[in-house]
C-alpha cells in the first residue's frame, strides 16, 4: 500500500480469530428482470470476507440492496447465491429478530452469516448522528453480540445510516481491504497529487461534475480538464461554438446547466478543453465532423479522432489523471472509439490514474481494457464524488482513531 492510513485500524491491526465481526459490505447490484447481476463489488467484498473467515473470525455480513420504494428493492437471497461462488455462507431472512440473534450466537470460528437487507429496517436510513444511531434498536440489538465492526463499503460512507455510523460508536472498528484500497487511492489523487494533474470528465449528467470542476479549478489542483460526453457538449454550447435549438431552450435543466457551465468557464478559461470534432450518425453510420459545422438537431454520440488523439497526448504528459464518465455511447461499437482511446491511453501512460463511476468501469469491461497496475477503479459513486470535493464522509470520520 503506497499511502499510509495511520488514521484507521486496518485488518492488520485487528485480532479477529474467534471474534464475532460485524462486516458492512456493499453488494448492491443491478437487477434485470428480477435477477440480480454479478457485480465486481460482490467478488471484491467476497475476498475480504474470505480473508476474515480464513483467520477464523465469525463473520456477520450487513448489506443492502437498493432502497424502499424502488423496483429493485428486494431480499438478499440471490446475493447470497452469488457470494457462494467465492465463500461458504449461511443466509437468513432476518436482521434483528430472534432467528438472526440465534444464528449469530451459534456461529463457529470461520463461519459466515449474511443477514437480510438492512434497509428493510426503517431506522437504518434515517439521517442521524453517530451518537443517535448508536441508541437505535438495530445497533443496540446487534452490538452486544459482536466484538468488532469492519466497514468495507466505501460506496455508502457518505451516508449517516445506522449500519454505517452507529456500530463504530460501541465496538472496536476498522476498515476492510476494499475500503483500504479506496482511501489510499483517493488520498493519492486528492491530497498527495503528482503534477501535472488532469481530469477527464464525461458521461450523461453534467450537473454531477460541475461542483468538482469548480472546486478543483478554484483550488488550482488541475492543469486541465478534458471534457467529453454531455459534459463536453454543454461546454461547446457555453463557448458559443454550437447554438442551442428551440427544444434545448425550452428545457429548464439544460438552461440551468448552460448557465452554470458559463460561470465555470469564467473560472477555468483555457484549462477547460472541449472536443474539436465529434461523431454523429448519418444514414446509420458513424460520421466524424468538426464541431463548428454541427447542426442543433444533430445528436453527438462520441468524440472524434482528432479530439481523441489530442486528449491522449494530454494524458501521456500527466502524472495524475482522474477520469469519470465515458466519452460517448460506448455500448454501441460504432461509438465506442473515443472512450476506448482514452482508456487505452490511461492504461499505457506513466500517470497514476483514478477511474470513478459505474459507467466508466463498465466501459472498461465492455471494451476489454485491462486495469493497469497504476490504475485504481473506484466502485463507489456518491462517496467518490464527495471525497473529490474534500467533504467529510460520516462513515469515514467515525472510523478514524481519535
Amino acid at each position: 500500500m503506497d499511502e499510509k492510513l495511520s488514521d484507521f485500524l486496518t485488518m492488520d491491526d485487528l485480532e479477529v480469530a474467534g471474534k464475532t465481526v460485524l462486516f458492512r459490505a456493499d453488494i448492491n447490484s443491478v437487477v434485470i428482470n428480477g435477477k440480480v447481476q454479478m457485480k465486481e463489488r460482490i467478488e471484491e467484498n467476497a475476498k475480504t470476507i474470505r480473508e476474515l473467515s480464513d483467520k477464523k473470525a465469525k463473520v456477520v455480513i450487513l448489506a443492502h440492496q437498493s432502497r424502499a420504494g424502488c423496483a429493485d428493492f428486494m431480499t438478499l437471497e440471490q446475493h447470497a447465491q452469488l457470494l457462494r461462488n467465492f465463500v461458504d455462507l449461511q443466509y437468513i431472512d432476518d436482521i434483528i429478530g430472534p432467528a438472526a440473534r440465534d444464528a449469530i450466537k451459534k456461529l463457529q470460528d470461520g463461519e459466515v452469516l449474511l443477514l437480510e437487507n438492512v434497509r428493510m429496517l426503517a431506522e437504518e436510513t434515517l439521517t442521524k448522528s453517530p451518537e443517535e444511531h448508536a441508541q437505535s434498536i438495530f445497533v443496540r440489538t446487534l452490538s452486544p453480540l459482536a466484538d468488532i465492526y469492519i466497514n468495507d463499503a466505501f460506496s455508502v460512507a457518505h451516508r449517516s445510516h445506522a449500519s454505517v455510523v452507529g456500530f463504530p460508536m460501541l465496538l472496536d472498528a476498522g476498515i476492510g481491504r476494499l475500503m483500504e484500497k479506496e482511501l489510499a487511492s483517493l488520498r493519492r489523487s486528492v491530497h498527495n497529487i503528482k503534477r501535472p494533474c488532469i481530469y477527464v470528465l464525461g458521461g450523461v449528467k453534467p450537473e454531477e461534475v460541475f461542483d468538482i470542476m469548480e472546486f478543483t479549478l478554484r483550488r488550482k489542483k488541475v492543469a486541465s480538464i478534458l471534457t467529453t460526453g454531455n459534459v463536453g457538449t454543454i461546454f461547446l454550447y457555453a463557448r458559443g461554438i454550437i447554438e442551442p435549438g428551440e427544444e434545448e431552450k425550452a428545457d429548464k435543466q439544460f438552461m440551468e446547466n448552460l448557465a452554470r457551465a458559463k460561470r465555470i468557464l469564467k473560472i477555468g478559461g483555457d484549462k477547460i478543453m472541449c472536443p474539436e470534432d465529434v461523431a454523429v450518425e448519418i444514414c446509420g453510420k458513424r460520421e466524424e465532423i468538426p464541431v463548428d459545422v454541427l447542426k442543433p438537431e444533430q445528436e453527438i454520440y462520441d468524440i472524434g479522432e482528432r479530439t481523441s488523439k489530442r486528449y491522449a497526448e494530454e494524458i501521456k504528459e500527466a502524472k495524475t489523471v482522474v477520469m469519470k464518465g465515458p466519452a460517448g455511447l460506448y455500448e454501441n461499437e460504432e461509438f465506442s472509439k473515443g472512450t476506448g482511446e482514452l482508456l487505452r491511453a490511461l492504461s499505457t501512460s506513466e500517470a497514476y490514474s483514478l477511474i470513478g463511476g459505474g459507467h466508466t468501469s463498465a466501459a472498461m469491461s465492455t471494451l476489454g481494457i485491462k486495469k493497469a497496475a497504476h490504475t485504481h477503479v473506484s466502485l463507489a459513486g456518491g462517496a467518490f464524488l464527495q471525497y473529490l470535493l474534500e467533504k467529510g464522509l460520516p462513515g469515514i470520520e467515525v472510523l478514524k482513531r481519535h
